[in-house]
């Protein structure tokens, strides 16, 4: 990181911080990854799945609940683009000519966007996550799902309710892992 070019550095400690975000970038990296995957293929099964005529998922709450998810997921997207730039940013710190390597002020201004977009992403899911859960909170105590007299299939919480609620959970860790490597190395450049 070249101050912005007007300040040396020591190379030991450029060397460090270069090493720091490329190990860093490709464990975010392939956390955000890994959770990413697993949770979109889980929300494309239920997107499947519950568009079956008279699926107990059909309705409105679960609805904007997974485009929610969905939405938390494109995010995520984005975050594990970052992380990957991470790593990049790390071979420039790393490279010997001092030209290729990125300013300060550049780097850090790449970390606030990480931060910005787990947290956008962490917002977004979220609150799809309150409305899948509020959903079937509803469902579960509706008089209808206590009575066995009358029987009504909607009432029923299905196990691939539960696993778009797992979805959410993955998708919320992923992003948390995202914004806290983001913090760690924006803290590690800023150091004095």
């Amino acid at each position: 990181m070249s101050q912005d070019r007007d300040a040396p550095s020591s190379s030991s400690t450029l060397r460090a911080i270069g090493q720091m975000f490329r190990l860093t970038g490709w464990i975010s990296f392939w956390i955000q990854l890994v959770l990413g995957v697993v949770s979109g293929i889980i929300v494309l099964l239920f997107a499947i799945f519950s568009q079956k005529a008279g699926s107990p998922s059909n309705n409105a709450g679960t609805g904007f609940g997974v485009f929610l998810a969905v939405c938390g997921l494109v995010v995520l997207g984005g975050g594990i683009y970052l992380a990957y730039r991470y790593t990049r940013i790390g071979s420039q710190l790393l490279s010997a000519n001092p030209n290729n390597r990125p300013r300060k002020s550049e780097t850090v201004q790449v970390l606030r966007l990480g931060i910005m977009v787990d947290l956008l992403g962490i917002l977004l899911t979220l609150l799809g996550a309150q409305a899948i859960v509020g959903t079937l909170v509803a469902r579960s105590i509706s008089p209808q799902a206590v009575t066995t007299q009358l029987f009504d299939p909607t009432r029923i919480i299905s196990g691939l309710d539960m696993l778009v609620v797992q979805a959410n959970t993955n998708t919320i860790s992923a992003h948390f892992a995202g914004l806290i490597a983001s913090l760690w190395l924006l803290n590690r450049v800023t150091r004095p």
